[in-house]
């Protein structure tokens, strides 16, 4: 796992937003999935594929974010979720509100079961 630090670096990466699978936006999603990450950050890397994955399984049922928090422009989302390491996943019910959290590398089975739980349906079997 990377420790999640603040201050004097600088890395030129910046917010990555996960391509939507579907362009129908109009449907309000029923989770949001927020990844705290890096792209310097090997853990952070490895969970790219991962939250595609997921977005392309779900479709509009969820929507995936994806904070480099070590850039200047999302160094403030770091803070404002309370993250201690990255990666750091937080889900997010339709209300906003946080019903899960995890640290670390977090394997797409145990987010299929965790999703399924609050009652999304895949998609398919991708």
């Amino acid at each position: 796992m990377c420790l999640c630090t603040s201050g004097t670096q600088k890395l030129q990466a910046r917010e990555q937003a996960i391509p939507s699978v579907q362009s129908n936006l109009t449907q309000k999603p029923q989770v949001t999935f927020i990844e705290l990450g890096s792209l310097k950050c090997v853990p952070c890397r490895q969970m790219q594929p991962v939250l595609r994955a997921i977005e392309s399984k779900y479709g509009t049922q969820v929507k995936v974010i994806f904070y480099n928090v070590w850039s200047d422009k999302d160094r403030h989302y770091g803070n404002e979720y309370a993250i201690r390491i990255i990666p750091t996943q937080i889900f997010l019910d339709n209300l906003g509100k946080e019903f899960f959290r995890h640290e670390g590398f977090f394997p797409e089975t145990e987010i299929d079961k965790l999703l399924q739980k609050q009652g999304l349906i895949p998609l398919s079997n991708k």
